[in-house]
């Protein structure tokens, strides 16, 4: 079974700084894309940030210049350095990862997601 626990949420002040993380466990074979997506009271999940295995990376616009997303060198763990925040940001972030499994009939791709960790940014 394949978990991913993130960590790194919190409360912080306009223009200051958090980074989060999110680590996948379990029986894996390799892991795929993984992202952040982020969920604000009363709008839709979307897509903040998502690395590639190969390190290729795709931002929201709204993130652009001020977020940047990174994998360690196991590419089990993925960060998400937020800066220059503002109450905009605030949000539940939740990590996903598109991760390969060994089944009967052999390897298959799933998407996992984390349990969601709150950011919220004061004015």
């Amino acid at each position: 079974q394949v978990q991913l626990v993130e960590s790194g949420g919190g409360l912080v002040q306009a223009g200051g700084s958090l980074r989060l993380s999110c680590a996948a466990s379990g029986i894996i074979l390799s892991i795929n894309t993984m992202g952040w997506y982020r969920q604000a009271p009363g709008r839709q999940r979307e897509l903040v940030a998502a690395v590639t295995r190969t390190d290729s990376t795709n931002y929201a616009d709204s993130v652009k210049g001020r977020f940047t997303i990174s994998r360690d060198n196991a590419k089990t763990t993925v960060y998400l350095q937020m800066n220059s925040l503002t109450p905009e940001d605030t949000a539940v972030y939740y990590c996903n990862a598109y991760v390969v499994t060994r089944a009967t009939m052999g390897p298959i791709t799933n998407d996992y997601w984390g349990q969601g960790t709150q950011v919220t940014v004061s004015s």
